[in-house]
């Protein structure tokens, strides 16, 4: 009997390329995410993005060294105020300062042009030649915004906390809520702020990722996106769009001061959270269904 006689002969066999396709398809996967990451951060706008991104809050420091009062600390103290006493407040400073225009700048480039700068360079075809798969690109794509927009988060707070340390004091962190803790527990306490504002990011990202399908023209979809943000955060700031302020993009980007008080508002946190899940999923899926709908290979 024939090995593929043998194979139908055994309803339970399972073929070895069947065996080897989940291994396989990963390293695919993998292979495709290598190479995009590589594109994204040797392309020369996207290092001066981020170079841009260190420089900033180094900039922000000195500024604020010049202008900090002395002392500083306890209950209602504003950043600046903190920041006299522990240099550690600088990476929340910058952050909070940040997060307004320039991280969503930084996200709305690299997202805008996902899609669309392959499809205006006309890369786009080729790359559905190779048995990649729209889905698998797609992915591979929302993956590298979402590890840029985590790098960029991590620039930012890295920079930070080398500027403070060397133009204010380090130690204990008096919270905003007037309690002391370690120094340990600050810089930890610094590390959940950064996961949290680059998962706002990524939820940024999936909707930059949505409205690159939908154009072959980078620069619209960057603006697109920008606007987009701007007007979610000026909304968010009238009183009478209160019923709807929840629901905004932008509404919880700052919610992450929960974690400079004791005790932390988890629910705070939960809600942002989710709102930058729901944000995610939503638009991957906008992006997954315009995109293995489209004819871009015409």
């Amino acid at each position: 009997m024939s090995t593929a006689e043998a194979t139908a002969a055994r309803p339970d066999a399972t073929p070895a390329g069947q065996l080897a396709r989940t291994p396989g398809a990963a390293a695919a996967w993998l292979r495709l995410l290598r190479s995009e990451l590589r594109l994204v951060f040797r392309r020369l706008r996207n290092l001066l993005l981020l170079a841009a991104l260190a420089a900033l809050p180094i900039l922000l420091g000195i500024a604020l060294r010049l202008a900090a009062p002395r002392g500083g600390g306890g209950p209602e103290s504003s950043f600046v105020d903190q920041l006299a006493g522990n240099g550690v407040f600088l990476a929340f400073i910058a952050i909070t300062i940040m997060i307004a225009l320039v991280l969503p700048l930084a996200i709305a480039v690299i997202s805008g042009d996902s899609m669309a700068g392959e499809a205006n360079l006309g890369t786009l075809r080729y790359l559905l030649t190779v048995p990649a798969g729209r889905t698998r690109l797609l992915a591979v794509k929302y993956a590298s915004i979402v590890i840029f927009g985590l790098s960029a988060c991590f620039v930012v707070v890295a920079a930070a906390l080398a500027t403070g340390a060397a133009l204010f004091p380090i130690g204990p962190v008096t919270l905003l809520s007037g309690n002391t803790v370690s120094l340990g527990q600050g810089l930890l306490r610094v590390l959940f702020v950064t996961l949290y504002v680059a998962a706002a990011m990524a939820a940024l990202g999936a909707i930059g990722l949505a409205i690159s399908t939908f154009t072959e023209h980078p620069i619209g979809a960057i603006a697109a996106i920008l606007v987009l943000a701007v007007v979610s955060e000026i909304a968010d700031n009238i009183p009478q769009f209160a019923v709807v302020q929840p629901y905004l993009p932008t509404h919880w980007w700052l919610f992450f001061d929960s974690l400079l008080r004791t005790p932390i508002a988890t629910s705070d946190l939960l809600h942002g959270l989710l709102s930058f899940a729901v944000y995610a999923v939503i638009f991957c899926a906008i992006a997954w269904a315009r995109f293995t709908g489209a004819d871009v290979t015409a």
